[in-house]
């Protein structure tokens, strides 16, 4: 136990600040200093169970006047407890502390405090993206004066018909818990129920506590106790007996079951127990994209990706299967082919959440799911998936094996420019370890769907992709979270140009920080993915390649993305190939810190095998023929939707979003 966390380091002398006065069972702090001390304090169990260490690795700060004088001064004195570290854009931040919080599983976490007007604001975003993926984060904006004397100060946002509403109440939809601290003694109910939410396995998410500016440097006298070093116990509840009965009734009847992994099987720390089940029981596994790596790459029953960006495998088990066992999963429209995959299927959701369970009209275990796996194992002793299905996902998962190493391992003739897959191969190959020691980061774009079905992913949480809500700019900042958070491992940044543009101030904090990523940027000229989108509803190429967007007498840019990433600090080329990505990539791999390499690919190439239907509205008039065609053919897959005993056929060759 760190016990520097009860003591201040600052000595009382003339001119400096003032020591905390203890008094008896009570400490004298400013709420800003309680709430530091607070954080400081809490403790969690280490991945092995051998020791403690603590829940929150740092805090990202960026100053402001809503926070420099109150957080900021209470950080300081408690700097060598609780790390904080400084960022280039608020947004960006917090998408580091999230990720810092995914590559822990949800077992350690980071904060965020910003000051309280743009800064504050900037966190939005970051904040919907933890909600929607159920991650945590505690965010810690800076308010108005509770006063109110001054009003209105700089950057505040006066609502004409509520005096008390502040930016910062555009929060309150987007936290799983939502507090604004206007007298010091709050803290004392409010900061453990932030502590409990974020460490619940139901409730999970972000955490606003809104801090006014001169609450912040308030004085009172919090009992002493309440800053003990406590270790904090991960909640996560365990399956009620009625509903394992039932499910396990259920599972006897499924002859072609499958396993659709989410999320939950690696925040349960359930990978060893879905390998057992699986293999007890002859289930096939598919994977989402949060649950990718739950299942080692070349198991042989791993199908692989599922959904909209699945495997041919895996979607052709999905669509025979009766029965699917969804663990850990929202079942989004990705997953399930906008509602058109397994609609033959009764479905077993098993969650921790039961709003994220009650989805596909299936059968609800609201549980942890390795405490429900476990406790499955006995009453399932003996039952097993027909031996004609369990052989025939084993055919299907090695031939799409090969099928990837085919892909990945594609001759390059020098006229032709690579496209996604090649560079996926590139990387891979390029390990001089296993692969499975690298961390893949993306988010959004053509990638994540190429990574889905490409990336080998050879233990938990090799693959760190944010897809839950597709977030343009998560990856580089997520990647330096992930960074902080495992910095034995490899951590490789894959991402396209329109991405890097819209976010890559953390080079610099990653540079400064001296936590090394291997950033690759595959420059397609533009938005390529909804490039292809757009032609796929009928459209016209518009606004989204750099050619097709409107741009004055001087034409559109060339963009020298290594010299810009040269720029921030960090080592940087352009290969002009495949070939010198490799060398490139052996480059970065010996380099000390971060390393940039950019490459031109191939705005319209995609991996045409796999794939499914996903349901995007199409105009139902318009001039053009081609968008008439392409409402005809929606209409017909909303159709065949309506009628379960008909579900979709794949769509061979579909471009995905």
């Amino acid at each position: 136990m760190n016990e520097g966390i009860m003591h201040d380091d600052t000595p009382s002398t003339s001119g400096a600040p003032q020591a905390p006065v203890r008094t008896g069972g009570t400490i004298r702090l400013t709420m800003a200093q309680a709430l530091v001390r607070y954080l400081a304090a809490q403790r969690v169990a280490s991945e092995d169970g051998t020791s403690v260490e603590p829940l929150f690795g740092g805090v990202f700060a960026i100053f402001g006047h809503g926070n420099v004088a109150g957080i900021g001064e209470a950080l300081y004195q408690h700097r060598d407890a609780l790390p904080t570290f400084r960022a280039h854009n608020e947004q960006a931040m917090a998408h580091s502390a999230i990720a810092y919080a995914k590559a822990h599983f949800r077992r350690r976490m980071m904060a965020v405090t910003t000051s309280i007007g743009p800064g504050a604001t900037n966190l939005l975003t970051a904040a919907a993206l933890a909600h929607v993926n159920r991650l945590p984060v505690l965010l810690l904006p800076g308010d108005i004066f509770v006063s109110r004397a001054p009003d209105p100060v700089l950057q505040q946002l006066e609502d004409f018909n509520d005096g008390g509403v502040s930016a910062n109440d555009a929060f309150k939809p987007l936290s799983r818990y939502f507090d604004r601290i206007v007298q010091p003694a709050q803290l004392l109910s409010a900061l453990p129920r932030a502590i409990r939410v974020l460490t619940d396995a139901a409730s999970c998410g972000p955490v606003t506590l809104a801090l006014p500016q001169d609450v912040q440097a308030q004085a009172w006298d919090f009992p002493e106790d309440f800053f003990t070093p406590r270790v904090v116990r991960i909640h996560a509840p365990a399956p009620r007996s009625d509903d394992l009965d039932a499910a396990c009734a259920r599972l006897r009847h499924a002859k072609r079951p499958l396993i659709v992994a989410g999320g939950g099987v690696l925040y349960s720390r359930a990978a060893d127990a879905l390998h057992r089940f699986a293999s007890a029981h002859g289930v096939p596994v598919a994977e989402t994209q949060a649950g990718k790596s739950s299942l080692a790459w070349n198991d042989p029953l791993n199908a692989g990706a599922l959904g909209v960006t699945g495997s041919p495998a895996a979607n052709a088990l999905a669509h025979d299967a009766d029965c699917v066992l969804a663990l850990g999963t929202r079942l989004q429209d990705f997953t399930t082919g906008s509602n058109t995959l397994f609609t033959q299927a009764e479905v077993i959701a098993i969650n921790a959440n039961g709003f994220d369970a009650l989805k596909h009209r299936g059968f609800v275990v609201e549980a942890d799911v390795r405490l429900a796996l476990d406790a499955l194992a006995g009453p399932l002793q003996g039952w097993h998936a027909e031996r004609a299905w369990t052989a025939r996902a084993h055919k299907l998962a090695a031939s799409w094996r090969d099928t990837v190493q085919t892909l990945t391992h594609a001759p390059q003739r020098d006229a032709v420019l690579p496209y996604e897959g090649d560079v996926i191969g590139a990387v891979q190959r390029s390990s001089a370890r296993s692969p499975a020691d690298d961390i893949v980061v993306c988010a959004a774009g053509t990638l994540p769907a190429e990574l889905h079905k490409l990336w080998r992913a050879g233990r938990p949480g090799a693959y760190h992709v944010e897809y839950g809500y597709s977030c343009m700019g998560y990856e580089i900042a997520g990647g330096l979270g992930v960074k902080l958070a495992r910095p034995e491992r490899e951590v490789i940044v894959i991402l396209g140009d329109g991405s890097y543009l819209m976010m890559n101030s953390e080079i610099a904090s990653s540079v400064m920080l001296g936590a090394k990523l291997i950033v690759v940027v595959l420059d397609n000229r533009g938005f390529g993915c909804i490039n292809r989108l757009q032609q796929a509803c009928g459209g016209a190429p518009f606004n989204n390649l750099l050619d097709d967007c409107a741009h004055g007498p001087e034409g559109v840019p060339r963009i020298d993305f290594a010299a810009h990433a040269r720029a921030l600090g960090a080592q940087a080329e352009h290969a002009r190939n495949l070939a010198e990505l490799e060398v490139a990539l052996q480059r970065a791999r010996a380099a000390k810190g971060t390393y940039v390499i950019s490459i031109d690919t191939d705005p319209a190439r995609t991996t045409e095998d796999g794939g499914w239907w996903w349901e995007v509205a199409v105009p139902e008039v318009s001039t053009r023929t081609e968008v008439r065609d392409a409402r005809a053919k929606y209409d017909a897959q909303l159709a065949a939707r309506a009628a379960p005993s008909a579900p979709p056929s794949p769509p061979q060759g579909a471009d995905q979003d």
